[in-house]
């Protein structure tokens, strides 16, 4: 999600008394079978004020103990309290900025949002007290007792294995001023994490658990979402000249006192429920067809302005449905929503939620910068990577949004051109796929390893290029080891075997290590370095190795009547990886050599009766971390053609682009 820094350079009534609405007592289910085990459920009633930007809410969680473990408290997140001050984790560590938007303290709004626990009790029951508590402050010197995001609540009554207990909560929020996801900018509306949210208890075995605990993280600058699935059956009021879009299905609509409506939503089996409201909404349907029958949905919530981009977005995500759908396994639910944010509300763009996604657009961007379509495919595919497969975004978040960024490249790159999927204008092109590559080389320190601890504690600046752009290059490069087939093959097993579940780095790399062995075995250039591919990811997500390889020279000797040439490659840094080298002799003829890439080293005498005249080290790009490409090649008859080429094209696309800059200035 947060990549999409992209994005930032092109781009009223009276308060509403709570409605006490009463549920449907009957849903029809969206899935006759459950598919997820369900183990949080909610229903909620919440009334929006948008004079004063509150919601007023009642909370129904109905909660099961799925563990062996007797649970005497319970842990919630209240997120919406990392904008409550200054004081908390998210805005000490992030200074009160995300993805380019810094909260606005100017201006008559007051920028700050919160949520409080009004009650909370035992359904038919008695109270429950709760404390707010800083789990990850325990274990270093911070302890930040002013963050507010996390409480624990001490149960009168203990819930045993299999148990299930029903809390009634009321709660009130107050909604920040948007930059970062969640909050208002003027009659806009964009809520999420806006409700207490349980935590997830793990058992033991679950995940790195060696015994039973609550995952309930505080809200990092640098960290998302973990939950268990469940059902939301929710009511939303507003004002009822809004639109209202949300996770799930709207299931009716009644008019309610002082001009508001009430609309009805059921979500299964989702981690998560979120939604907007706004008066401006231009609405665009469209219908996506499942090749195995059936269809999706597809609901554009666009902004009056940015009303001529719509058929970008539905195209973009029509592609990303088919491609998930052919690639990796089905989107099981009946319908997406796509929200474009306004250009003011920007910081609430490119967010993912269950069936529900936010891109983001203006309306100067033109169809040769395709970062509408970027957004819009890379918040899809979190349908499958938070949703699908609902991995800890607070302690591996590259698990999330690493592969997704792979998962974004290849759609990108397969649908819109390899070397042009992300920009092709005035001359300039950019592939997606090698946008990722370019940040990973480029960083201030490709030796630090993806997988650096938790989420929050990565190296300051490092965050977006080793959670997405990292993890996106050494998929690439492991598919560039075992193959496409192959690597398709791991990830449908993947996702098959850990949908609807929370699978954590062993979950994959256990998948990885029993394919390529069945499927490759002995022929597999890399046997070398063992069966499995441990020593892949040792270097590649645990290490801090750097891949560069080059072709250091070329010599030709013609002695007593016999050809004979030299090769010469090299190992410059620290990784090491099986790698090919072509050869192009004079006589047109080519030949494939292998290094297994361990030594500093190696040549290759060549007795073809001709001259070499040029030499590529990783010829077809599967060493997609290879940190320098300059040095991959070599030819003893250099041409000053293509760097003059560039030159002229590169210089082309600078003056167009300036031009079309003052333009718009």
């Amino acid at each position: 999600m947060q990549r999409l820094l992209l994005l930032r350079l092109l781009l009223t009534v009276v308060q509403i008394s709570f409605l006490g609405i009463s549920f449907a007592q009957t849903q029809k289910p969206i899935f006759p079978v459950p598919l997820s085990p369900r183990l949080a459920n909610y229903q909620i009633d919440v009334a929006l004020d948008p004079a004063t930007k509150k919601l007023t809410g009642r909370e129904t969680l109905t909660w099961r103990n799925a563990s062996t473990d007797v649970i005497r408290e319970l842990q919630f997140h209240l997120y919406l309290n990392a904008f409550r001050n200054d004081k908390s984790t998210f805005m000490r560590e992030s200074g009160g900025q995300l993805r380019g938007d810094q909260i606005d303290r100017s201006g008559g709004d007051d920028p700050y949002g919160s949520v409080d626990i009004k009650s909370i009790k035992v359904k038919s029951g008695s109270s429950l007290t709760y404390e707010f508590f800083q789990p990850d402050d325990r274990t270093t010197d911070r302890n930040n007792r002013d963050d507010r995001t996390v409480v624990r609540v001490p149960l009168s009554k203990p819930v045993g294995p299999g148990e299930t207990i029903v809390l009634d909560i009321r709660f009130r929020a107050k909604l920040p001023k948007i930059f970062a996801r969640t909050g208002f900018s003027r009659d806009y509306f964009l809520v999420g994490q806006w409700f207490p949210k349980i935590g997830v208890y793990e058992p033991a075995g679950t995940r790195y658990a060696k015994q039973g605990q609550w995952n309930c993280h505080q809200f990092h600058a640098h960290s998302e979402f973990y939950a268990d699935y469940g059902v939301y059956d929710v009511n939303i009021t507003t004002p009822k000249e809004y639109w209202v879009g949300a996770t799930g299905l709207m299931t009716g609509e009644k008019p309610g006192p002082k001009n508001t409506k009430t609309t009805h939503w059921h979500a299964e089996d989702v981690v998560d429920f979120a939604w907007t409201a706004s008066p401006h909404f231009q609405v665009v349907d469209g219908l996506w067809k499942r090749p195995s029958g059936g269809a999706v949905r597809i609901e554009l919530l666009m902004q009056p302005e940015h009303l001529g981009q719509a058929n970008r977005h539905m195209d973009a995500a029509k592609a990303a449905l088919t491609y998930f759908d052919k690639h990796l396994g089905p989107y099981p639910f009946p319908n997406l929503t796509v929200v474009d944010p306004p250009l003011h509300a920007s910081g609430s763009g490119g967010m993912e939620y269950p069936t529900f996604i936010t891109a983001g657009t203006a309306w100067f961007v033109p169809d040769g910068a395709r970062f509408p379509e970027l957004v819009t495919v890379h918040e899809f595919g979190h349908q499958y990577f938070m949703q699908l497969l609902a991995s800890n975004e607070f302690e591996e978040a590259w698990l999330d949004e690493g592969f997704n960024q792979y998962y974004e490249g290849r759609i990108m790159d397969e649908w819109y051109g390899r070397r042009s999927s992300q920009i092709d204008l005035l001359g300039f092109r950019m592939g997606d796929l090698e946008s990722s590559r370019d940040q990973y080389v480029h960083q201030d320190n490709a030796a630090i390893g993806s997988s650096f601890g938790n989420t929050w504690q990565l190296p300051e600046g490092e965050y977006g290029v080793l959670t997405y752009s990292k993890t996106a290059t050494w998929l690439r490069t492991l598919e560039g080891q075992v193959g496409r087939r192959v690597m398709d093959e791991i990830m449908q097993t993947y996702f098959i075997r850990w949908r609807f579940k929370h699978p954590n780095a062993d979950s994959f790399i256990a998948i990885v290590n029993e394919i390529v062995p069945k499927r490759l075995g002995s022929n597999w250039p890399g046997i070398g370095y063992g069966p499995e591919m441990n020593w892949f990811f040792a270097q590649a997500l645990y290490g801090d190795q750097v891949i560069d390889y080059q072709v250091k020279s070329i010599r030709n000797n013609r002695q007593n009547g016999r050809q004979q040439s030299t090769v010469t490659v090299q190992r410059n840094a620290d990784g090491q990886m099986p790698v090919e080298v072509r050869v192009h002799f004079d006589n047109g003829k080519e030949q494939m050599l292998f290094w297994d890439g361990k030594a500093r080293q190696r040549q290759f005498t060549l007795t073809e009766n001709a001259d070499i005249v040029w030499a590529i080290v990783d010829p077809k790009q599967k060493i997609y971390m290879d940190t320098n490409l300059n040095k991959n090649s070599l030819t003893l008859e250099p041409s000053t053609e293509p760097a003059a080429k560039f030159a002229t094209k590169f210089l082309f696309w600078v003056e167009n682009w300036m031009q079309w800059l003052a333009w718009l200035a």
